[in-house]
């Protein structure tokens, strides 16, 4: 009995010892759309956006663990884990290699990808049709002093389930760079849409910063299917401009351009036909100086043509956002 109390007090302190780091993460929205002038009604009004639990913390050393899932997402048609975006352990092999497996975001390039759903207002069409969150695995090697990282990944295709939930999969090179003013997020993809059949991704994601105000982000995503080369004619362009003024204001603009003009329904994200423009502006203000508390307003308007019956982008679509975003610490 005694050498079972000092093993649990052993253990409880060990745990102790390796601090849990939970936050709870919600945002609030009211908003008006409107198509060609008419309002529409499902997304018009007040909404509650995202409500997130994220956990994360180190089981020894080398041994880490990230978790987050959506409390508002789930429903009686989808499991547990369709509500978590990412559930990871990474083991940290050497100072350069780290191993890491679970449902991951799939490695693919450019800054509005990258960012978290709560931090995004209006997007690009092909941010919205990527099912970003698969189970897989991952190796990471770190180079020159953590500067540049280099994952290769293969995970579950983001687009199985199109393919009536197939057993296909995702090949991913991804580097990210910091380099002075410019940090980078590039990827080479290959995801499966069918048994044998792939469509191939060149993912450009730059950040400039201009001054300690001033930041741009510009990506380039281009998609071509397995033995033809379509530089330019199915490609997206996603660009913001940001500038804090201040430490608690922050202004942006941002502009997206979605184009197919290939005859291949390979691309699933962006249909053959389609050419969209959506460019806006908006402004956050964090009252407390820090992330806890953001206030934001945005307005976007897109002109073009979406060749997708169940597409989000419109043409003559506009969408005015106000809301709040709060985030507590442990």
């Amino acid at each position: 009995m005694i050498c079972c109390a000092l093993a649990v007090c052993a253990t409880m302190q060990a745990q102790e010892s390796r601090k849990v780091n939970l936050r709870l993460e919600a945002r609030g929205d009211y908003q008006r759309e409107y198509v060609d002038g008419e309002v529409v009604d499902g997304e018009t009004g007040f909404k509650g956006k995202f409500l997130n639990v994220v956990v994360s913390g180190n089981l020894t050393d080398r041994l880490s663990y990230n978790f987050r899932h959506r409390l508002n997402k789930f429903s009686k048609n989808s499991s547990f884990f369709d509500a978590t975006d990412f559930l990871t352990l990474d083991w940290q092999a050497n100072d350069w290699l780290t191993l890491s497996g679970g449902k991951q975001v799939v490695q693919i390039g450019g800054y509005e990808y990258d960012r978290a759903p709560i931090e995004l207002y209006f997007c690009s069409e092909f941010w919205q049709h990527v099912p970003c969150y698969q189970w897989g695995a991952s190796a990471t090697i770190g180079l020159n002093k953590g500067r540049d990282n280099l994952t290769f990944q293969i995970c579950e295709s983001p687009f199985r389930n199109y393919s009536g939930g197939k057993d296909i999969y995702a090949f991913n090179l991804f580097w990210s760079g910091r380099h002075g003013f410019l940090s980078t997020l590039w990827s080479a993809n290959m995801l499966a849409y069918g048994k044998g059949k792939y469509i191939n991704y060149i993912a450009l994601g730059n950040e400039v910063k201009l001054s300690r105000q001033v930041k741009a982000e510009i990506d380039f995503t281009n998609r071509a299917v397995s033995g033809h080369t379509f530089l330019l004619k199915d490609c997206s362009v996603a660009a913001e401009l940001s500038y804090m003024p201040t430490e608690k204001v922050n202004l942006f603009a941002k502009v997206s351009y979605d184009v197919n003009n290939t005859d291949n329904v390979a691309d699933i994200t962006v249909m053959p036909g389609t050419e969209l423009t959506r460019f806006g502006g908006g402004v956050e203000y964090y009252p407390l100086s820090d992330n806890r508390l953001r206030l934001h307003a945005n307005y976007s308007y897109v002109t073009g043509k979406n060749s997708n019956p169940d597409g989000v982008l419109q043409d003559k679509q506009s969408l005015v956002n106000v809301g709040l975003t709060w985030r507590i610490h442990n």
